[in-house]
């Protein structure tokens, strides 16, 4: 879709950037000594804290992905979030209150409380860069995909801006700013996702039947059906959609000739129409209109073959996303209950939208974005996206790969670095439990908006089909300007926020686990808040790269990867830390190397990888499934329990 200049949203979003980079400033002042910069001197109010905690957590993954897989897919985006909801469980009754014993900047303070170890720290610091690093890239990606519309400016240019503010928030005040950003964008977030929810149940649903070609208006997008033929002879039907729509049928060459769509071109304007073919309940054929978007081997986009654009002779694609029918026939619902909402749309038929790449002569490709009419129980169902097509099928690799993601998401939580590091900001264990529970009442409330807000956004009519992400924003959009830019404005903070936490993780990595670890003396105070704004930079930087080189990937599916690398590597050494009293230095060393080291190779050997990243066939990986959280989390616990037998029995000797 093309996007317009909102001067409005414009406005906003300066306004929520100024007063950001105006409160980093003025708390920098404040801020000098290492206990300041790394855990606000562990001065943070519990309730703030775990306001904050929810700013920290739910990042463009949980507003910009959960959202937008629930537009495309339905439930299956939920699952997400009963992932990520879950896993507090494990941070409540394992992780907080001895993190907050144990540790005074880092994740591996709490990691070598016992050993004072020089390989704990610099295994658990390396972890740490790797966890977040890989968390760092879904939430620039999703900057570069807010930039589009709020300012329109390239994806690129939207990465480099929010590396700019944030290496600016990070480095003026460190975790003191951190904090109240995260707290400011966690409230909002909440509030205005309330807001949306509010008037998607208000608004209902309207019904909107399929557009036979000769009642179209110009950018509607018709239906044709049902035609004579079947779908074991579709010859005769073909042939009953040309004469129907008045235009002649394109030829179907390399790729075309391989698939179940059909090409027209109005011989006025050149301008070429897909059709996706569908059998109906009794047998016959129907043909609904997508729409077709090409890159040429010479680098143009084309839109139905004509240049992209709203210009004479070119074309731009069309918004989606409708009821096409609601229960008893009825054309609106009127205001819905929560209850009722969820019966409404397992009682209608949605129009969900797929995609399909086909391969054009000449080294081109195409995508054609197709509508299927899908019964709403269908919808509200697990199993409908392809990652979790496997709950539904016998394949048993598919089930594995499914109950290994949500392992990971279970056990990630409670593992990752920047979140671990917000118990060091609040001034006891019974603080860290409380803003923990404050922490789970605020995400947990979220996660049940995004349903709402997600199925409003598959049926709102202004869905973009090249992009997922976009699904929350441009539901606001469609219900006016005003909210698309404050909700825009906001998701934007939630990107500052989140990446910010991750810089700071990184920073006090690099200056408490990597640094101190090669020096004979420790550094000074204002040497490791010199070192940590450095680290920040460097940090930045390469989040900024990462953003850039992972353009196009939903970002809930590269939120999974961080996931598993954490679960992997620290949930094992910290689990096992806590409750099992042989473990030892050397365990925890290998359980954090073994398990980051394993997990990342795994993700880069997938099949997904294969396919998103490499542009490689998925048939040729070598590993069963994508997720490596099923081997590689028993995998880090069993390296940690022999190691430890091994080197505790030679120590009792020594």
């Amino acid at each position: 879709m093309i996007y317009d200049l909102s001067p409005l949203a414009l406005v906003v979003f300066a306004v929520f950037v100024a007063v950001t980079l105006g409160l980093s400033f003025w708390l920098g002042r404040r801020t000098t000594s290492s206990a300041g910069y790394f855990a606000a001197h562990g001065q943070i109010p519990w309730a703030v804290n775990g306001v904050a905690f929810a700013g920290d957590y739910l990042s463009a993954a949980s507003f910009l992905g959960i959202c937008g897989m629930i537009a495309f897919y339905g439930y299956d985006g939920f699952l997400y979030s009963i992932g990520y909801l879950a896993g507090w469980v494990v941070a409540l009754f394992v992780v907080a209150e001895p993190m907050r014993r144990l540790g005074k900047y880092t994740f591996a303070d709490a990691l070598n409380a016992r050993f004072n170890s020089r390989g704990v720290k610099l295994a658990a610091g390396v972890s740490t860069l790797a966890v977040s690093l890989f968390y760092l890239i879904p939430q620039m990606v999703g900057a570069g995909v807010l930039v589009q519309p709020l300012l329109g400016l390239p994806h690129w240019a939207g990465v480099v801006l929010v590396g700019v503010i944030v290496i600016l928030i990070v480095v003026t005040a460190g975790m003191v700013s951190t904090t109240w950003v995260q707290f400011l964008k966690g409230a909002l977030l909440i509030v205005f996702s309330a807001v949306l929810t509010a008037i998607v149940l208000s608004r209902g649903f309207a019904a909107e039947p399929p557009v036979a070609p000769g009642r179209a208006q110009p950018g509607e997008l018709r239906t044709v059906g049902p035609l004579a033929g079947s779908a074991a002879a579709p010859a005769a039907a073909s042939q009953q959609l040309s004469d129907l729509v008045d235009e002649p049928l394109v030829p179907a060459d390399a790729g075309w000739a391989e698939i179940d769509f059909l090409r027209t071109r109005d011989p006025a304007t050149g301008r070429i129409s897909v059709w996706a073919r569908r059998s109906g309940p009794d047998g016959a054929v129907h043909y609904d209109e997508g729409q077709l978007l090409t890159r040429t081997a010479d680098g143009r986009v084309l839109v139905a073959g004509l240049p992209r654009g709203r210009g004479e002779g070119e074309a731009a694609l069309q918004p989606v996303g409708s009821v096409s029918r609601l229960p008893d026939g009825a054309e609106e619902t009127g205001p819905l209950g929560p209850i009722e909402f969820f019966r409404t749309v397992s009682d209608s038929e949605v129009r969900v939208w797929r995609s399909q790449v086909v391969a054009e002569p000449g080294g081109g490709q195409s995508t054609v974005y197709y509508p299927r009419p899908t019964a709403g129980s269908e919808v509200l169902r697990p199993g409908e996206h392809p990652r979790f097509a496997g709950i539904r099928t016998g394949d048993w690799l598919d089930k594995l790969d499914f109950v290994s993601l949500m392992l990971a998401l279970f056990g990630g939580t409670a593992s990752l670095p920047h979140i671990l590091i917000r118990y060091y900001t609040v001034k006891d264990e019974a603080a860290a439990r409380k803003s923990t529970i404050v922490g789970i009442a605020c995400i947990g409330f979220f996660y049940l908006l995004t349903l709402y807000i997600g199925l409003g956004a598959m049926t709102s009519g202004a869905m973009d089909p090249t992009d997922s992400n976009m699904a929350a924003p441009l539901l606001a959009r469609s219900i006016g300007e005003s909210l698309f830019a404050v909700v825009s404005a906001i998701a934007f903070t939630t990107v500052l926020g989140t990446v910010s936490g991750l810089i700071l993780a990184c920073a006090g990595a690099v200056t408490h686990d990597l640094v101190d670890s090669f020096r004979r003396e420790p550094l000074s105070e204002e040497a490791q808040v010199l070192v940590g704004k450095g680290a920040s930079v460097v940090v930045g930087v390469a989040a900024v790269v990462l953003g850039v080189l992972f353009k196009g990937l939903n970002v809930s599916y590269l939120v999974g990867w961080a996931f598993s690398v954490a679960a992997s590597a620290n949930l094992p050494a910290l689990v096992m830390l806590l409750f099992w009293p042989r473990t030892t230095r050397s365990g925890v060393v290998a359980s954090v190397l073994v398990g980051m080291a394993s997990s990342l190779a795994w993700i880069l050997l997938s099949a997904d990888t294969y396919a998103k990243v490499y542009g490689l066939p998925a048939a040729d990986a070598p590993t069963p499934f994508s997720q490596p959280g099923l081997v590689t989390i028993p995998l880090s616990f069993a390296v940690l329990v022999v190691v430890s037998l091994l080197t505790g029995k030679k120590r009792a000797e020594e």
